[in-house]
């Protein structure tokens, strides 16, 4: 499949939990020819189909001017702890939709994002409602295919200690069997399963819009090992 698609992936926000989660899962499967990480500094991995492209993302449209895309992956990230008010609505909301321009612009038909659980534009809640917002605006630029993953709380080993996601992460770990029904979309999600999730429905090329929460990511991931026995 590989030899006869040649397709190429963007990812954005290789050096994060998930995104270098999703780095391994995109590298270690046939489905890329080509995967292509956008970063601002030199990432440590290093593998044949991996190429690092250092941006300045300030200028990030010119910067990736005239590259062709199939599949881009959205793992940006920041909380306004690390990044303040205007800092955290430069990365989760602005950066996130001139890498979906950028993107689309080298044709890219499908866009996999992080968003997450309870997202809503009209939410009182600050992080919810970047987070609804940056959905409706991906939405209404009409990719073939948008998939939008909407985990609670992620785990893994962090570079950087998050004291509330880490206490959060313990309690809803502990609370996680009575978490049932529509209660489900808050159990903990692991970076390893997201990032083979956000794999997986890509490679259903399904069209449309497409949300995902804890069960169906759990389905997607399934699927996929199913499919490889």
């Amino acid at each position: 499949m590989m030899a006869e698609e040649a397709k190429t992936a963007w990812v954005i926000g290789g050096s994060g939990l998930v995104g270098g989660e999703l780095l391994h899962a995109l590298l270690d499967g046939p489905t890329y020819a080509r995967v292509i990480a956008l970063s601002r500094r030199p990432l440590s991995l290093d593998h044949p189909r991996l190429a690092n492209r250092i941006l300045r993302f300030e200028a990030m449209e010119s910067e990736l001017r005239g590259m062709r895309c199939d599949d881009a992956y959205c793992c940006l990230g920041t909380t306004r702890r690390q990044s303040g008010t205007a800092g955290y609505q430069a990365v989760d909301h602005d950066l996130v939709l001139r890498f979906a321009r950028s993107a689309q612009q080298a044709g890219a038909q499908q866009f996999i994002l992080i968003s997450s659980v309870d997202a809503n534009p009209g939410s009182r809640h600050a992080y919810l409602r970047t987070k609804g917002a940056v959905e409706n605006a991906l939405t209404a630029m009409q990719f073939r295919s948008l998939h939008i993953m909407q985990p609670g709380v992620i785990s893994g080993r962090r570079r950087e200690f998050r004291a509330a996601e880490e206490l959060a992460t313990i309690a809803l770990t502990l609370a996680g069997p009575l978490l049932l029904g529509k209660a489900q979309r808050w159990r903990v999600m692991p970076a390893r399963l997201l990032a083979a999730a956000m794999h997986a429905a890509a490679m259903t090329a399904r069209p449309g819009v497409h949300r995902y929460t804890w069960e169906s990511m759990q389905k997607l991931t399934q699927r996929r090992t199913t499919a490889r026995v």
